[in-house]
């Protein structure tokens, strides 16, 4: 798979702050890559990537939540029957961890579907994040969510590509599947499409 002209570009994010109080946890990060602020719009479909298994039902909720994103965006869906103009290529992974706070253990970097190297469908491999989970201490258990999705065009170049992390107590509802999908997917869009290369939290 051909690495894109940013492909070198990789992110180290230090640790974030003001984790450490019991049941607070750290804000969604969010980190996307671009040629220029002009990103184009246009009709677009999402998918997983191609080596990919058949998709989920879990799937599916993410990728209907990026959908409603796209299409917040700009994009629109195509005419039944015509091929699309960008596809949006989405992965995700959870990790669940233990415990007073540690390394992620995602890798955020420039390197997904449409950019370089595959790890586990898509999620592409760059710059180790570091992302702590505070308060709880032993016995509390979080889950770990990341959500990368790459947009290129029909020829497979590569328009933009973003990666979302965030953290969920597993004792509370917002760790359920549609609500990491609907918070991952607003977060990764809010302001699309962002400064490449720089790091936000949402909160």
């Amino acid at each position: 798979m051909k690495h894109g002209p940013i492909a070198a570009l990789a992110l180290t994010a230090t640790l974030l702050a003001g984790c450490t109080t019991a049941g607070n946890l750290p804000p969604t990060e969010v980190l996307r890559y671009h040629l220029g602020a002009d990103v184009a719009r246009g009709t677009i479909a999402v998918a997983p990537p191609a080596d990919a298994g058949p998709a989920t039902i879990e799937f599916q909720t993410y990728a209907d939540a990026v959908r409603a994103q796209l299409l917040q965006a700009g994009y629109a869906d195509p005419a039944p029957g015509t091929p699309a103009q960008f596809t949006a290529i989405v992965t995700f992974d959870t990790q669940t961890q233990e415990g007073p706070p540690r390394r992620s253990p995602f890798s955020v970097g420039l390197g997904g579907a449409s950019f370089g190297g595959n790890r586990g469908g898509g999620v592409g491999l760059g710059g180790g994040v570091s992302f702590p989970v505070g308060g709880g201490g032993r016995g509390r258990e979080v889950l770990l969510t990341q959500l990368s999705v790459a947009i290129q065009r029909a020829d497979r170049t590569p328009v933009w590509e973003g990666h979302a992390h965030t953290a969920a107590d597993l004792r509370s509802p917002q760790s359920a599947t549609p609500a990491q999908a609907a918070k991952l997917a607003a977060a990764l869009f809010t302001g699309f499409p962002g400064e490449s290369g720089r790091t936000i939290t949402v909160r």
